[in-house]
């Protein structure tokens, strides 16, 4: 994305992703399975809430979403980390 495409967010998921499937199966514009394992279709994406609900959904918090400058918005619990 450029600047003049607006704000972005970088998605990725982390190795210790257990494969529930549940990003994949309520965002599959997002992510895939792949391998057992869930993977970002994209690493940058627009800004989106349902992103942010679905990292901190998932069961291992595998899943982090971080704005354009890398600062970290999901999942919550690892923020203050």
């Amino acid at each position: 994305m450029t600047e003049e495409a607006g704000p972005e967010w970088r998605i990725a998921v982390e190795p210790v992703c257990v494969g529930s499937g549940m990003c994949a199966g309520t965002a599959p514009e997002y992510f895939r399975m792949k391998g057992g394992r869930s993977q970002a279709r994209r690493p940058a994406v627009a800004p989106d809430a349902k992103l942010l609900d679905i990292a901190e959904s998932c069961p291992v918090e595998a899943i982090r979403v971080r704005d354009r400058d890398g600062v970290l918005l999901a999942p919550e619990d690892l923020r203050d980390s």
